[in-house]
């Protein structure tokens, strides 16, 4: 393997951690953003990030417009279009007619009483009355169109099934409904020309009319009027601003963009806080950085984590600003020098800690304001532990547990977390570069080893934890037996030799091996170790007797006594053992292998010793301010009573756990309950088993929904006239006249059924829920994995 210099570190313990090589040779770090070719640093800077609700993508996001009221259907909207228009031309036709009586009254209210013929029925008498009548028919029809219109829903089927499917279709429809109002205008066949001259003429003067100059005039007025509500329906000015723009960008490719406008001195990419604070040469240097492309999105938050870390501490605060006047973006590095990692497989947003998995389904299950919203994750959620659940195949590893991995390494490197990720050898944990430590328990070419005692030199510590995971998943055993056993050993055997016992000489001690048992008590005697030699007198006393745990401790640590673990699990000066206290203060990216193929139980039992490690170390360390996380790609058969109550200590000390299992039966039975309480997010991939499915169902509990019960009589007619309008109706409709009896109430249902986990959920979709550190709750979301 490449070493690339602190990768393979030897001699890694508690006290001596992988120290930094020195950084590559200077050169333009990788753009910003992930996998893709992202926006340019500084607008990704700029780019707002509103608090959202837990799980919400942030960078960028809008909110989805409000939820609009169920419409009526296609049917029925083409069918009142159909009967509006039909009741129209029917009225319209009755009005031409004559067949409406009291049809002239209002015009006469507010003409002359010479203009007309007396009676109701009485016509125009005068020039002038034809002409306020036919005015007065212009307005009739224009109220006519407008109430058809709107009883008829026309707009609604214009938005549906024209301006739904955008541009062109909807400037082109546009023009022909502009044409053919044009053809209705110009042959007479509605009343708009001659009103419209009508009140010309009463405007402009009826003498003006003989010239031909002012003709033209109002015929070009009234085709621009015709024509204008056609252009606003069909945006043609926009469509014509977004051609002409392309045309122009495609005839001058080579012309430099225009420069943007002058940015304010608050904007994010001009490093606001330094200005505020005084240093200004600082924040124009790195607003010098991010316009030349010399920095990355690493870069920047490791920048701003150093500068908030520094605050209250002007010493620090003023050799940080020297380091970037004199490296700039390369300043504060991470110990291993490195400023992004190799590959990236996912979206990742540094400045707020989120990475991106997916984005939730448009379903029913997905609350409105939510569907189609990206969802990520960040430290906050990661705080209260995850575990996920689901079939080989559903996606675990390289949807959830890889962009998760990816995320902490990112955020390692600019100081804010530390990443220890544990799976089988050939796991898509990414690349050893993109690790300071990789130890691969098995491969005699690993540079590092795995301290089975965690770097403790306490001997009840060190007991307590190899105890549970020996026989943590043993129930018939009591681990606290168990850990005396180990203490009565370890504190002797520590006191005589300085070190705790490799592999093979703490089965020789578990065994009851008089000769080494006999050596370690001369040397206790020789040394003068009263105390200890009590302990190993009451270990003597107490072996072999009923319910003695010493068998089955040596019958496990056996399992790491093979051929293939020799040169693993050393102690002494010559142990290049990696220790896990290292992670208490130090941003690491560490990455353990676990030899899966051959040795499985091995691999589990040391899976257990690394969760319980974990958990006992970081309750115990004094600075909080690194966000730890353990990921565990498989975590079968790794949990414990004990290590359940640890995982629900984490987040009060600003650590997590990510847990993948195949089922929830690779949890012991009597756990599966404590395990879905101790953990705040959880996660059921698809091919989920009922049985599991009942497990997320509990957890996640019953919300109250609003159902409506809606049962349809039948009306009976016993008029004909009313019988022949009920078979009117069936006919338009094709639907019987009913009437409706509608029940609303309040019911509560699960938020997720185990049928519907278990069937309902489709490939590449997983559902999850979110729990914040603070306390925030979202409810189980249906998530596209990568969308």
């Amino acid at each position: 393997m490449n070493d690339e210099g602190t990768h393979r570190a030897r001699g890694t313990s508690a006290k001596r951690v992988p120290g930094p090589t020195p950084p590559p040779p200077p050169s333009a770090p990788p753009r910003i953003g992930a996998p893709a070719e992202g926006p340019p640093l500084d607008e990704w800077l700029r780019t707002p990030r509103r608090p959202q609700d837990p799980g919400i993508w942030r960078y960028g996001y809008t909110p989805r417009p409000p939820e609009r009221p169920e419409g009526v259907s296609d049917r029925s909207l083409v069918v009142g279009v159909v009967i509006s228009l039909l009741s129209g031309l029917l009225l319209w036709s009755l009005w031409r007619n004559g067949y409406l009586p009291y049809r002239l009254v209002p015009v006469k209210l507010f003409t002359p009483g010479d203009w007309w013929y007396a009676g109701s029925f009485g016509g125009p008498a005068t020039v002038e009355g034809a002409r306020a009548l036919t005015v007065y028919e212009a307005v009739l029809f224009g109220l006519l169109v407008y109430g058809c219109g709107r009883l008829g829903n026309w707009s609604e089927l214009f938005r549906r099934h024209v301006a739904g499917r955008g541009q062109p279709f909807l400037a082109v429809a546009a023009a022909v409904g502009a044409g053919l109002a044009q053809l209705l205008v110009w042959k007479d066949a509605v009343p708009v020309l001659r009103p419209a001259l009508i009140l010309a003429a009463a405007v402009v003067g009826g003498e003006n009319f003989q010239s031909q100059t002012v003709v033209n005039i109002v015929y070009t007025v009234i085709a621009a009027a015709v024509l204008w509500p056609f252009a606003l329906l069909g945006h043609w000015r926009e469509l014509a601003t977004t051609h002409l723009g392309k045309r122009s960008a495609a005839r001058a490719p080579d012309e430099a963009l225009p420069v943007p406008a002058q940015v304010s001195a608050t904007a994010a990419d001009r490093w606001p806080e330094l200005r505020a604070a005084g240093w200004t040469d600082a924040a124009d240097a790195l607003t010098a950085e991010v316009r030349t492309g010399r920095m990355n999105d690493v870069d920047c938050a490791r920048l701003r984590h150093a500068w908030a870390a520094g605050r209250g501490h002007p010493d620090r605060l003023a050799a940080l600003s020297e380091a970037v006047l004199r490296a700039g973006g390369a300043a504060a590095l991470h110990p291993s020098g490195r400023r992004d990692l190799p590959r990236r497989t996912a979206r990742h947003d540094l400045l707020t800690g989120q990475v991106r998995i997916g984005r939730c389904a448009d379903d029913a299950h997905n609350p409105y304001a939510r569907r189609g919203a990206g969802l990520a994750l960040d430290p906050t959620l990661l705080g209260t532990s995850l575990l996920a659940v689901g079939p080989p195949g559903a996606g675990k590893s390289a949807r959830l547990v890889r962009p998760v991995v990816e995320s902490l390494a990112l955020q390692a490197l600019a100081g804010k977390a530390a990443l220890l990720a544990v799976g089988a050898a050939g796991a898509p944990l990414g690349h050893d570069d993109a690790y300071d430590v990789v130890v691969a328990i098995g491969d005699p070419e690993s540079a590092h080893d795995f301290d089975l005692y965690g770097g403790t030199t306490d001997p009840d510590e060190a007991a307590t934890v190899l105890a549970e995971g020996l026989i943590g998943d043993v129930g018939s055993l009591d681990s606290r037996r168990a850990a005396t056993v180990l203490a009565q050993l370890l504190g002797p055997y520590h006191a005589a030799h300085g070190c705790f016992p490799g592999v093979p000489e703490l089965r020789e001690l578990l065994d009851g091996d008089p000769h080494p048992l006999a050596a370690l008590r001369a040397s206790l005697e020789a040394g003068g170790h009263r105390a200890m030699l009590r302990e190993l007198d009451a270990r003597a006393r107490q072996a072999g007797g009923a319910g003695d745990p010493a068998p089955v401790l040596a019958d496990r640590i056996a399992l790491l006594d093979r051929p293939a673990f020799a040169g693993f699990f050393t102690t002494g000066e010559q142990a290049r053992a990696f220790s896990l206290r290292s992670l208490e203060q130090h941003p690491l990216r560490v990455r353990v292998d676990l030899p899966e193929r051959g040795h499985a139980e091995a691999s589990r039992l040391l899976t257990r010793l690394l969760l319980a490690q974990f958990n006992a170390i970081t309750a115990a360390r004094t600075d909080r301010s690194l966000f730890v996380c353990l990921v565990l790609d498989d975590a079968t058969h790794a949990v414990t009573a004990e290590t359940v109550r640890g995982i629900r200590r984490l987040r009060s000390v600003n650590a997590g756990v990510v847990l993948a299992l195949r089922t929830i039966d690779d949890v012991p039975e009597n756990l599966h309950t404590p395990l879905l309480g101790a953990v705040g997010c959880t996660m059921a991939f698809s091919g989920l088993t009922t049985w599991d499915g009942k497990r997320f169902t509990e957890a996640w509990g019953k919300e109250w929904v609003e159902t409506r019960e809606v049962a349809q009589h039948t009306v009976f007619a016993d008029q004909p006239f009313t019988r022949a309008l009920h078979a009117l109706r069936k006919l338009v409709t094709g639907k019987a006249v009913t009437r409706d009896a509608v029940t609303v109430r309040q019911v509560e249902r699960e938020r997720w059924s185990a049928s519907e986990l278990a069937y309902s959920v489709p490939a590449g979709h997983a559902v999850l829920s979110l729990t914040t550190v603070d306390g925030e709750h979202a409810p189980p979301l249906l998530v596209e994995l990568g969308g």
